[in-house]
């Protein structure tokens, strides 16, 4: 299954926009989502770097998650090489100047397999969810993904709601505490949405078997 078609629209995120803590935080050892959805797009095929750049660029899949300029992206490989996500190779283009072609290593295969089923924190839902399910189609653990997910967020509206009835009627922080109900019961509505395109996008595909 070929990853960007029919996905859900989430506003992308420039990561020059990031502030100093998340700039921080990416740096950190934990993997962010930007790499590990360049190990999903490695996951396909062994491509170079601008050719994963252009995957960033387009108008749908990674595109409408994610915006990088390409030196950034360069220095994403470079990471993700040296902690032997991914590995690269001198590639011969004829007339044209040789190209570095990255592609996944055995730790990299193994690293995007046991993100992917997970379901995202709260903190990183938006990009985090959309990126995994992304792959998660095409990896064939999209409805476990979403079922995990939904349970996840199930959690987060009964934790909301608790909150929001310890406060007093009246009262500012109740006002607060339905606002953050509010988006998390539109969640759940989207989640469900999630659910049905995925299992309508399984028919499909058994259909065309």
């Amino acid at each position: 299954m070929a990853v960007g078609h029919n996905f859900i629209y989430t506003h992308p995120v420039n990561i020059h926009a990031l502030s100093k803590d998340e700039r921080q935080h990416s740096d950190s050892d934990r993997v962010s989502t930007i790499e590990y959805s360049l190990l999903g797009l490695l996951k396909d095929r062994p491509m170079h770097g601008y050719e994963l750049y252009q995957e960033l660029c387009r108008k749908s899949g990674l595109g409408l998650i994610w915006t990088v300029r390409q030196s950034q992206l360069y220095a994403i490989l470079a990471r993700l090489e040296s902690r032997s996500l991914v590995a690269s190779q001198i590639v011969d283009s004829g007339p044209r100047p040789a190209r570095k072609v990255f592609h996944l290593t055995e730790e990299g295969t193994e690293t995007l397999e046991s993100w992917l089923p997970q379901p995202a924190g709260r903190k990183d839902f938006r990009l985090d969810f959309c990126a995994k399910l992304l792959f998660a189609r095409a990896a064939g653990c999209a409805s476990a993904l979403v079922a995990a997910q939904k349970g996840e967020c199930a959690l987060w509206l009964a934790e909301m709601r608790s909150r929001g009835a310890a406060c007093p009627e009246l009262s500012m922080d109740r006002l607060v505490y339905r606002y953050r109900v509010s988006q998390l019961e539109s969640t759940a509505a989207w989640l469900d949405e999630c659910a049905s395109f995925v299992e309508a996008e399984k028919s499909t595909e058994r259909g065309m078997e």
